[in-house]
């Protein structure tokens, strides 16, 4: 009832949770109900009876007597009277020490200050709070102003809009900056605070927003409007502008502006010839691009605008495709950059060049290395499955053996797993041993109880409570606020799906559990492999899979991958629902089966958008010969692109294909399809063998 009123506030959803309060009154529930239809008038500003609810939920106390107070002040400051909220929340702090309202009620309260004329009063109870962010510096610089100091406000609005440009506060203290101004005030902030907001937001990619700034800081300068810089200042704001434009596509004018400035010997010319290279291989320059390495090389080892720029350039090789050139770049990075950020992918990148090169040899000893250099890193895996697969083929059966068996342990649900468990088919010496893998890591997972809240965890049974009130933001918040327990984290996951948010649930869960696919099957409860692995409009799901002759698990893991289930989700590419399909693919799909007045809403109805998705991915992997990893990486990046990729020389399985897939992002789309395809399976299709159990039953055997 109260999910009910929460979305649709109507009469009758009113009246039902008003039929449980009065039922209920003077126990837990009756309380609990008062607060929702306080709450629900509060939200459709009816402050008079919603300060009446809240006068009774608060009369009676109990676990949420916080939430029921604050609510309360709210509503009556919704009402004009001021002076009665600021009076409520005076000892608010005091009565509800635990409160996650406490500095929204302090907030409150100094607004309300503010209101009724007692600034001082406000200034006081803000100044006491300022820990440095945007909410509390926002209202402090109001209350200096009805204190008749705007002056300090100007100081702390400028530094809201310049130091946390990306802050929600920061577009209101922009306007409370021009209320000032309008009153004559001087509002300009400093070169300095300018250059200082423009780098953030383009540190948070807000590439446009960067280059008005820049280009307005370049501007005030040339007109010597107030600003002043020197030679060096203005020409990084040149070089940081031409960054600011290539990241919004204008090549051309970025080029131009680079090309006029003088060479220097500082990190702004690496940034200047960085950018050159990036324009360079946008236009496909290879001879220029090449130059600007060699001389990025030559005058800057140290410099990250190189590690970037070379990372940038094995890709491009990788991609073309130029082994040799690719590998001499990807070389590169990881020998000057060994612990650099990229170092784990370019050495990766490097050793499996080689094999696709024909450097067999040199292959097998940077596989070794990668495993000895970066035992932690999310490249071990598949170098351990590759190198197992060389050792086979070697004839070393024994090391191929080992491998296999290492993964099948270590990384039990990994894609690579279920490429090991098809290949130990062999026997081997298992008493035999590779010191090398004690180089990798144990698994570190959490204990399966670690999931369970105790019962005297009061964060946990407020948010509970807030969830039977259908007050989910507020149960999470709770929950939130315990960011050092996985109980509390995975609850979060809980109350997303008891909301029906099953995409929020899953990526509450894999952030709470991010290795769980290193984890066997009873090591995590049920449930939440449940929320992990859902399976929402299963019934249409393996209906309209099995009319297409799929697997239903298989058509699950793709949606999971696609949407996480969510039957409204469109994508950047403008893909739609559940199985994230163009509407160009819709209207097509729409005749095809015969559905009458098609239009791109359609593509939200779970059913219709399952009919035409299972049908289209047939018709993928029908194109590909049945083979279901070329279809899934036409469906991530388009049947032309995996038909190029199959051209570009013999491989040795399907499994060489998806690994040599040059997009990072398609060769993990197919291989976590595949990968999750196999866990649902294993959780749902009455398979009950673990791959820990595999392995242990296998080596008795032998």
């Amino acid at each position: 009832m109260a999910k009910q009123l929460l979305s649709e506030p109507t009469p009758a959803a009113y009246a039902g949770v008003e039929h449980y309060a009065v039922r209920h009154r003077g126990d837990d529930g009756g309380t609990l109900a008062h607060l929702v239809l306080g709450y629900a008038h509060l939200q459709d500003h009816d402050y008079q009876k919603a300060t009446k609810e809240l006068k009774l939920a608060s009369a009676r106390g109990g676990e949420l007597a916080d939430y029921s107070d604050y609510f309360l002040a709210e509503s009556v400051g919704g009402s004009g009277d001021q002076q009665q909220a600021a009076n409520a929340l005076k000892l608010f702090v005091q009565k509800h020490p635990d409160s996650l309202f406490r500095r929204q009620a302090d907030l409150m309260r100094a607004a309300a200050l503010v209101s009724i004329g007692q600034s001082q009063d406000a200034l006081h109870l803000l100044e006491t709070m300022r820990d440095g962010r945007p909410d509390v510096e926002l209202a402090l610089g109001r209350a200096y102003v009805a204190a008749g100091q705007p002056q300090e406000a100007v100081s702390i609005w400028n530094r809201i809009y310049t130091e946390m440009p990306t802050s929600a506060e920061a577009p209101q203290a922009s306007a409370e900056l021009a209320k000032l101004a309008a009153r004559g005030l001087v509002v300009t902030p400093t070169l300095e605070q300018r250059q200082t907001r423009a780098d953030l937001l383009m540190k948070s990619r807000r590439y446009e927003d960067a280059a008005t700034e820049y280009r307005a800081i370049l501007d005030s300068i040339r007109s010597d409007a107030g600003q002043s810089a020197s030679g060096g200042q203005q020409r990084e704001l040149q070089v940081k502008l031409a960054g600011a434009l290539y990241h919004t596509h204008h090549l051309d004018e970025a080029k131009s502006l680079l090309e006029s400035l003088a060479e220097g010997q500082d990190e702004i010319e690496a940034q200047r010839l960085y950018y050159l290279h990036e324009i360079a291989r946008s236009k496909d320059d290879g001879d220029k691009e090449r130059e600007l390495v060699s001389r990025l090389m030559q005058k800057f080892p140290a410099s990250p605008w190189l590690q970037d720029a070379l990372l940038s350039a094995s890709n491009m090789y990788m991609l073309r495709p130029d082994y040799n050139n690719a590998i001499e770049y990807y070389s590169a990075q990881y020998k000057l950059f060994p612990e650099g950020r990229f170092s784990p992918y370019s050495h990766w990148k490097a050793a499996w060049m080689n094999l696709r090169a024909g450097n067999r040899a040199e292959a097998e000893r940077l596989m070794e290395e990668q495993i000895a250099m970066y035992p932690a890193g999310q490249e071990v895996p598949p170098a351990l499955y590759w190198r197992a697969r060389l050792a086979e083929e070697d004839g070393d059966r024994d090391r191929a053996g080992e491998y296999y068996t290492f993964i099948l342990r270590r990384f039990s649900h990994y894609y690579y797993a279920d490429l090991a468990r098809e290949r130990l088919r062999f026997h081997f010496d298992t008493s035999k041993h590779d010191p090398l893998l004690d180089k990798i890591p144990p698994d570190s997972q959490p204990a399966r109880e670690s999931f369970e809240a105790p019962a005297d965890d009061l964060r946990v049974a407020r948010a509970r409570l807030l969830s039977n009130a259908a007050l989910f933001d507020f149960a999470i918040r709770e929950l939130q606020a315990e960011p050092d327990k996985l109980y509390a984290r995975a609850e979060i996951a809980r109350i997303y799906m008891d909301e029906d948010r099953t995409q929020l649930a899953i990526e509450a869960l894999k952030r709470a559990v991010p290795g769980y696919f290193a984890q066997d099957i009873p090591e995590i409860p049920q449930w939440a492999w449940d929320i992990l692995f859902p399976k929402p409009y299963w019934s249409d799901l393996t209906r309209y899979a099995r009319a297409n002759g799929l697997d239903p698990y298989l058509v699950a893991s793709l949606i999971r991958q696609e949407s996480e289930f969510n039957p409204t989700a469109v994508s950047r590419q403008n893909a739609w629902g559940l199985m994230q399909i163009l509407p160009s693919n819709g209207k097509r799909l729409a005749k095809e089966l015969k559905i009458r007045h098609f239009n791109q809403e359609q593509l939200t109805n779970p059913t219709t958008n399952l009919a035409m998705g299972t049908r289209y991915f047939k018709h993928m992997i029908d194109d590909f010969g049945g083979q279901v990893e070329y279809a899934l990486a036409a469906y991530n990046a388009g049947s032309d692109r995996v038909k190029n990729w199959k051209g570009q020389g013999q491989y040795r399985d399907i499994y060489e294909f998806v690994e040599s897939i040059p997009f990072t992002e398609t060769r993990e789309y197919v291989e976590a399809i595949m990968r999750n395809a196999t866990v649902y399976r294993l959780l749902y299709s009455g398979e009950t063998r673990t791959a820990r159990v595999d392995v242990a039953d296998r080596k008795q055997n032998r």
